[in-house]
């Protein structure tokens, strides 16, 4: 029976176990009756093809939101959407000071503004800077992602010190932004790291995620070889890719045209964060097609294929200013994120129909995009300087946590976890364990509202799509007699021409005439009756008709 007076260190995932994104940890330490806490990352996954009309998705807070007046801060550990992207979303429900280094806050104040949140102050943390949250010392630590100013978090307790890394990789010559912090993450090794709380996404690719460096040479030298108009897909966010693209559009003698929404502010934030300070003067989109093709580079957001993006734009022919053909080139610096193929294979395939040629990072002879995050020999560096006690694997699919475990034992590592959402770990004292399985799920955000995952707005939604909608109303007086109709109407369903369905309906209103005259008057006062008898004969019919059971909505009118 545990001792409920007993301080204890808890590590809590709420999100980012089991999936690539939508991260959200939190860190408790206290007695399990009053523990304080604090929030490492409020981030966002998109909704794809199962989730019609979602764009953003987010982890469910509700257990912690019990303990907000118990919250003592949140931290971000850098910018990226999988890390941020939910602030303006869950702060009200939360309410706890935000804390990043200069970069990610400016861009997190943007966020918040966007959902009418630009009171709530974003407490910028200079880098390598420490901050005091009730019984946690948290300190930033310098590390090299795909994105300026990613940090790891030494986070002190009376009960012994965790390493959160967020978002890493080791790269040698980052361009923009320091290295790795090697020295201060061997100090915190020498001291003596309780749990490391480590990023798996690449714990299944072997040697090293490669350098920034080689990516502006290779790019360089492509861009340089290349005639007719040029396009760079690329993420926004990853300043140091954007830099070597206006460098590799310079020495080629190209002026830069940025495309793409995300691609303005994240160049905003970063000249005004001084993360780029020689920055040439760039072509207003209006302004570009006066350029000749060879003159000309357009650096776009849209790389994974998204519709509304700048390229998507582009290859649709409904951008405002900018249009590619025959003889111009794009080029994808970028990888496919798993579960967008088809949207990117799609843009491709109608890039390639206009005549433009398509270079992708697989065509290319050298690489033109490198991964932000660790492979294996870079894990067993950071294990090698850091040395846990326990190997915490975070930010990745079931397989890649339960591997990642595996080869941090491989590393020497004494114990290990394999967190799922929702799981309460005990990190100290004692065993480390799961105490607790606590709420989780995700939150979508409909419109201008975040409802729980199985809502069941959302799952009408999705079945509609699946099989058609249909409307049948009918009107009875007050002695049971059919006064008017049944009329139906329906969405979704189709005539063989093509054609939404109409004709292929009159059997549907027949069944429901039948059905209704099979009824006594007595019943026909009955709405449930009338209603689940309608129900049943419209779905047996369109099933007959179209091959489909439909989501049905009766209407009865009582005259």
């Amino acid at each position: 029976m545990p001792n409920l007076d007993t301080p204890e260190l808890v590590f809590l995932p709420l999100g980012g176990c089991g999936e690539i994104g939508m991260n959200l940890n939190a860190y408790g330490y206290g007695p399990a009756d009053d523990r304080r806490w604090i929030l490492v990352d409020l981030g966002v996954t998109f909704g794809d093809d199962t989730t019609p009309g979602i764009d953003l998705i987010c982890a469910d807070p509700e257990f912690i939101t019990e303990y907000a007046d118990q919250i003592e801060a949140i931290f971000l550990t850098h910018a990226h959407e999988d890390h941020i992207g939910a602030v303006g979303l869950l702060w009200p429900r939360l309410r706890a000071p935000l804390y990043a280094t200069p970069f990610t806050a400016h861009l997190v104040a943007g966020r918040l503004a966007e959902r009418g949140l630009s009171h709530v102050d974003v407490n910028v943390v200079p880098l390598e800077g420490s901050v005091e949250a009730g019984p946690f010392e948290v300190t930033y630590v310098t590390l090299t992602h795909s994105i300026p100013e990613p940090n790891a978090l030494a986070i002190k307790t009376p009960a012994g010190t965790i390493l959160h890394t967020g978002d890493w990789k080791i790269d040698p010559d980052p361009l923009i932004g320091e290295g790795v912090d090697v020295d201060a993450l061997k100090r915190l090794g020498d001291e003596g790291v309780l749990a490391m709380v480590c990023d798996s996404t690449n714990v299944f690719v072997e040697g090293e995620s490669g350098s920034e460096a080689t990516v502006r040479r290779n790019l360089i030298k492509l861009i340089g070889s290349l005639s007719g108009r040029v396009a760079v897909a690329t993420f926004a966010s990853n300043v140091a890719r954007v830099a070597t693209v206006i460098e590799a559009a310079r020495l080629s003698g190209r002026s830069v045209c940025l495309a793409g929404r995300s691609m303005h502010k994240i160049v905003d934030a970063a000249v005004s964060t001084r993360v780029l300070t020689e920055l040439p003067d760039l072509v207003d989109e209006a302004d570009a097609g006066s350029f000749p093709p060879d003159k000309i580079l357009y650096l776009c957001t849209g790389s994974q294929g998204e519709e509304r993006a700048a390229l998507g734009r582009i290859a649709s022919d409904t951008h405002r200013h900018i249009s590619l053909g025959a003889g111009d080139t794009v080029i994808f610096s970028s990888r496919v994120i798993p579960g967008n193929e088809k949207g990117i294979f799609e843009l491709q395939n109608t890039l390639a129909e206009k005549g433009v040629r398509i270079i992708t990072d697989k065509m290319s002879k050298e690489p033109i995009h490198v991964s932000g995050h660790p492979a294996r020999d870079e894990l067993e560096r950071m294990y090698q300087w850091v040395r846990p006690r326990v190997s915490v694997p975070v930010h990745g699919e079931r397989r890649h946590i339960m591997e990642h475990a595996t080869f941090a034992k491989s590393l020497q590592v004494a114990d290990a976890v394999t967190p799922r959402n929702g799981d309460l770990i005990r990190l100290a004292p004692g065993k480390v364990e799961v105490i607790d399985v606590v709420p989780n799920g995700r939150l979508h955000l409909d419109g201008n509202r975040l409802v729980p995952a199985g809502s069941e707005g959302l799952r009408e939604r999705v079945a509609i799509s699946k099989y058609g909608y249909v409307t049948a109303s009918v009107s009875i007086d007050e002695d049971g007699s059919i006064a008017d109709g049944p009329y139906v109407s329906a969405r979704g369903l189709s005539e063989e021409d093509g054609s939404l369905a109409d004709e292929s309906l009159d059997a549907v209103e027949a069944a429901c005439d039948e059905a209704l005259d099979g009824l006594s008057r007595r019943k026909r006062l009955d709405d449930e009756v009338v209603e689940t008898l309608l129900v049943r004969a419209i779905r047996r019919t369109c099933e007959r008709v179209f091959g489909r059971k439909p989501l049905v909505d009766v209407t009865i009118m009582r005259v």
